[in-house]
């Protein structure tokens, strides 16, 4: 889970459940002093370098710059965090790790595994365009990066381009690239199955994490996955360039986990005392698209009463290059009372929690950018109902 709601502990889990306090403190201090050994050793070697050999350069990943041995560092903060996940795994001996990538997929620091089970793509959004690219074709090319020789990939519906480019990557590492069929086909008769997690959009996810959990369990020779039903001639080719993976029939496990499935700070409601919350971590246009939806039905459903006794307001934070104009205008149909924009800083903590602070910007930028979302906040409401949102209405 990245990046974590509460505690760092989230980002890696066992049994579904962060890590204990202790085995974090455990492992944590364990992989930074080896690294810091590692560290020691690379600046023992530099010390005997001859005088008349150039000096080495060193890189981390492809995606960083390049490093003096004699100013080595520890890891950049998530690939710390990944290498401890790793390390983490491995010592508690887990049956099975679901690693997601952290920002795309070829260069990502997470796609080490030469020979994972199984690889799955969900939907493609524009997002990290200063890293991936700022086309749907780039960041495919991106995505795509984690198919490896032989091992099954599956995605689901995407445009035609895109789609095409992740067959192309499929094709270049010899990987078998498969569509997903749509949910409705693996439901019995008019029995609908029912998602843990709400917003039609998690209907593609809960059919690419079906394909991905049947992948493996084939693997480990489980038995009674249910029979596959085969696929309609009319609906071979809806792939286009990828064929499309037959649907099967679910076992009572796989569909209480889909009835069980959660996921904190995504289309989430939180009661408390008279307020309600409704909570999501959407931060590109596709999927700011599918909170309104989720939120209209959730929230807009019934008429808000005349008396002024309920009042909806927007809490709007977002982090990063990403282009909020954009997102902002996709929330003026939701029709807000009131909007608030703030930094991405926790100033009191109940619980003295360290996790919460951020080093990445300063508070100046942080606040810097909530002013500038609130004049774009302001201006699209000024666009729409063509006076100033916060002036009474003009008498008539």
């Amino acid at each position: 889970s990245s990046p974590h709601l509460v505690q760092v502990r989230e980002r890696i889990r066992i049994n579904g459940q962060p890590i204990s306090k202790d085995l974090f403190n455990k492992y944590f201090w364990l992989v930074y002093n080896r690294l810091e050994e590692t560290k020691a050793r690379q600046l023992g070697l530099w010390g005997c370098s001859l005088p008349w050999v150039p000096a080495p350069r060193v890189v981390c990943s492809p995606c960083s710059a390049w490093q003096d041995p004699a100013h080595a560092s520890m890891p950049a903060y998530f690939r710390f965090l990944t290498i401890m996940a790793f390390h983490v795994f491995l010592q508690e001996k887990v049956d099975l790790a679901v690693v997601e990538v952290g920002i795309g997929g070829t260069y990502d620091c997470t796609n080490i595994i030469r020979a994972p089970v199984v690889c799955g793509v969900s939907s493609l959004g524009i997002d990290h365009t200063s890293i991936l690219g700022d086309t749907m074709e780039k960041i495919a090319w991106q995505k795509g990066g984690i198919f490896k020789p032989g091992v099954p990939a599956f995605t689901v519906a995407q445009p035609e381009r895109p789609l095409e480019v992740l067959r192309e990557r499929a094709q270049e590492r010899k990987c078998p690239l498969y569509l997903c069929p749509e949910l409705d086909d693996f439901e019995e008769g008019c029995q609908a199955l029912e998602l843990g997690l709400a917003g039609a959009h998690q209907r593609s996810n809960a059919a690419l994490a079906l394909q991905l959990a049947r992948t493996w369990l084939q693997r480990r020779g489980c038995q009674g996955l249910g029979e596959l039903k085969e696929v309609p001639p009319s609906t071979e080719l809806l792939g286009g360039p990828v064929p499309l993976a037959p649907a099967f029939q679910l076992t009572d496990a796989m569909i209480q986990g889909l009835r069980d499935t959660e996921w904190l700070g995504r289309t989430q409601v939180l009661s408390h005392g008279p307020v309600t919350w409704y909570l999501d971590g959407a931060h590109t246009t596709s999927s700011i698209q599918a909170c309104v939806r989720w939120f209209r039905q959730a929230a807009l459903s019934q008429d808000k009463p005349h008396d002024g006794s309920e009042v909806r307001v927007l809490l709007f934070n977002a982090t990063g290059d990403r282009d909020t104009a954009a997102l902002l205008k996709l929330l003026v149909p939701c029709h807000f009372d009131y909007a608030v924009f703030c930094p991405n800083f926790t100033e009191v903590s109940v619980a003295n929690n360290a996790d919460q602070q951020n080093f990445n910007v300063t508070l100046e930028n942080a606040l810097t950018r909530c002013l500038e979302n609130q004049r774009t906040w302001t201006r699209l409401l000024e666009e729409k109902v063509g006076q100033d949102p916060w002036l009474p209405s003009p008498l008539r």
